[in-house]
């Protein structure tokens, strides 16, 4: 435990500081990086079924990482917050991005699994198309959900500055 100077007590976490730099910005890199990644490959695979069977286990991983790259943004900037306080409207948005990562991750999961499933001689299922549709979907609001939960942080960093 250690004492700040206003007199309030916190524990040291591993998701606080790496070599005295706070880890949120570190990790949310990772975040932004990757969900915008797995989203356009989410949108390839659901537009070109060759492209879903040849590189749909590479999107579902990364698609596991942006999951990963997430939650430990959201965990970090919760340990940050204790330290510097909480940007609300932050909070509130970085709250749901797990959420809208999972299920990204999940569609394209889903996706390729049925596209392996399927014989390159025969075309989607009516049904599959509609997986895909929705997944094109998701992948454009994952996208638009990590501009604006960046978007926040960064207006409660460098606003009034």
């Amino acid at each position: 435990m250690r004492r700040l100077s206003v007199g309030a007590v916190y524990s040291v976490s591993v998701l606080e500081t790496v070599a005295g730099l706070p880890v949120h910005p570190l990790i949310v890199h990772a975040a932004v990086v990757l969900v915008p990644l797995v989203a356009l490959g989410a949108i390839l695979m659901a537009v070109w079924p060759r492209f879903s069977r040849r590189f749909g286990v590479l999107v579902a991983i990364m698609g596991g990482a942006a999951l990963v790259a997430s939650a430990l943004a959201k965990l970090s900037g919760e340990q940050m917050a204790e330290r510097v306080g909480l940007p609300e409207r932050h909070a509130e948005l970085a709250d749901r991005m797990p959420l809208v990562v999972l299920l990204l991750a999940g569609l394209v999961l889903a996706l390729w699994l049925l596209d392996r499933g399927i014989p390159t001689t025969r075309s989607r299922p009516g049904w599959v198309i509609a997986l895909a549709a929705v997944t094109v979907i998701v992948s454009v609001g994952a996208v638009y959900w990590t501009f604006l939960v960046g978007h926040s942080g960064a207006e409660s960093v460098w606003m009034g500055r």
